[in-house]
């Protein structure tokens, strides 16, 4: 039998470019509160590797997950979906 994996993709903006070949994305998502029934926006923050230091801030990118490349990057750079104006 042969099963496909299915590759788990994010897209998100790039907050940080400061590392070499790193690049830091927020994730943002809606969930609605328990209690409340109120729609909360919650924000978790990946490194990716981005190996040719394409990305600036404020990039909407596309990350694919990956093996884990150092203690905190387990995603990778896919493709920059849209361009900073800047």
């Amino acid at each position: 039998m042969t099963e496909q994996k299915r590759v788990k993709t994010l897209t998100g903006k790039v907050i940080s470019n400061k590392m070499d070949k790193t690049i830091v994305v927020a994730i943002e998502r809606q969930v609605t509160h328990r209690l409340y029934k109120k729609s909360v926006k919650r924000t978790t923050k990946i490194h990716a590797h981005d190996e040719e230091n394409t990305c600036k801030e404020g990039d909407i990118v596309k990350i694919v997950e990956t093996r884990p490349k150092s203690k905190t990057k387990a995603w990778a750079l896919a493709e920059v979906v849209e361009r900073m104006h800047a």
